[in-house]
């Protein structure tokens, strides 16, 4: 008998303290830009970002289920997506501050590991090198959670590691928060910088000692490395730095037992191939708790929180719980009814989330044709509309963006689907 842990995963919830239900629609938030919003609620609005409401019923929601859970992981951004002169530092930092309580206002006991993400920062996406005022107040706010250590290496970079203690398994958890904004394309910051922060021997070192200490490993991080599943030829990061990280990963794939982002607001999975194309690691990117899209965008998410399940011996990864609300109903109705979404193993006919499991899948999604892969697309977009459909250039990009995460091996994929079409 399997014994098996559980954790939360929750992202990108991005607040919009301006929210709120008025005649004139292009009123109702700052961040639809000036658009109209579409049909805007209680819950919130697919052209807007979080009214405050809405994340108090995903943390309500989180707390009812009255899971038994051994921490949280909190990936980033929850400022929102507004023009650069309606914030200022010291918005960002009180919005962050806000988040974070609500948090522990919710699960005061519970131990969260969080990220920071490329809207925690002002300006957005322009996170330093080196300490900062920013940096420096977020680490205050993630005091009760972290220790002193990690503490004081996140001041100087937004990055930590700290150990996950655990009476139940055998061997100790090490939590890797990675400051990926630093390799995000549209930091301008660390444009000509091989190792911002040095964040990449520091990541080495850890990964290196845990190692030899034979712990294992979860890499946490707002924006994920590989491709972006919806757009062709396109990394998150700098090219060149996603290649170093595929490079560490490759290396100490043994350690890793799972990685984990947000940032896209989409759901989707990675499988970290070595040089032999053999699968040695599983990614996920969790779909976002704000609903919110651009008008030009075809398709959004309902807003989303997941639960993991994990074997409690060696940290593998065994299932995964997604939860949504369906934003229009929770509207119309006046109430947020959060209900299971999918069940992954279920979904999917996997027997768990290890390399291999994912690795089995993909090939199925790559079939023509297939019937999962639509199942997989309408999970992508958290049920947002079944009669959205990805074909042809649209899901080459998500096959390749599963099972190929560098440049060369993702490229051949490409050329390859595209010939074979």
């Amino acid at each position: 008998f399997l014994k098996t842990g559980q954790f939360w995963h929750v992202s990108d919830l991005h607040l919009d303290p301006t929210y709120h239900v008025t005649p004139d629609r292009t009123k109702v938030c700052s961040s639809s830009k000036g658009a109209n919003a579409s049909d805007p609620g209680p819950f919130g609005d697919f052209l807007c970002d979080s009214p405050y409401q809405l994340i108090l019923s995903a943390f309500a929601f989180m707390k009812d289920s009255k899971q038994q859970v051994s921490f949280m992981i909190w990936t980033g951004d929850s400022p929102p997506h507004v023009p650069v002169k309606e914030l200022s530092t010291k918005l960002v930092i009180s919005i962050i501050g806000n988040m974070s309580s609500t948090i522990r206002n919710f699960f005061p006991d519970l131990q969260v590991f969080p990220a920071l993400g490329n809207h925690d920062y002002w300006p957005q996406d322009q996170l330093p090198v080196t300490t900062s005022e920013v940096y420096n107040a977020v680490a205050d706010f993630w005091k009760p959670w972290l220790t002193d250590e990690a503490i004081n290496t996140f001041r100087k970079g937004g990055f930590y590691t700290q150990l996950f203690e655990s009476g139940d398994s055998s061997q100790p958890l090490r939590i890797i928060s990675l400051n990926t904004n630093l390799y995000y394309s549209p930091n301008s910051v660390t444009v000509n910088i091989t190792d911002p922060a040095k964040q990449f021997a520091w990541l080495e070192e850890i990964l290196e000692t845990s190692s030899q200490k034979k712990e294992k490993v979860y890499i946490i991080g707002h924006v994920p490395i590989g491709y972006l599943p919806y757009a062709r030829n396109t990394t998150a990061i700098r090219e060149h730095y996603n290649e170093r990280l595929v490079k560490i990963f490759r290396k100490y794939s043994s350690v890793i037992a799972g990685q984990f982002f947000g940032h896209t607001h989409r759901d989707s999975i990675m499988v970290l191939l070595d040089e032999e194309e053999k699968p040695v690691n599983s990614l996920f990117v969790a779909p976002a708790v704000t609903p919110v899209k651009n008008v030009w965008q075809m398709e959004s998410n309902n807003p989303s929180v997941r639960l993991y399940q994990y074997d409690l011996l060696d940290y593998s990864l065994l299932d995964l719980w997604q939860f949504y609300l369906d934003l229009r109903d929770a509207n119309k109705k006046n109430e947020s009814n959060w209900k299971l979404e999918y069940i992954f193993t279920k979904a999917y006919g996997t027997e768990d989330l290890k390399p291999e499991s994912l690795y089995e899948m993909a090939k199925q999604l790559s079939v023509p044709h297939s019937t999962l892969f639509e199942q997989y697309y309408s999970n992508f977009i958290v049920s947002y509309d079944k009669t959205i459909v990805c074909e042809e250039g649209c899901k080459t990009c998500q096959v390749c963006a599963i099972q190929y995460l560098d440049y060369s091996s993702y490229t051949d994929c490409i050329n390859r689907e595209a010939t074979w079409r």
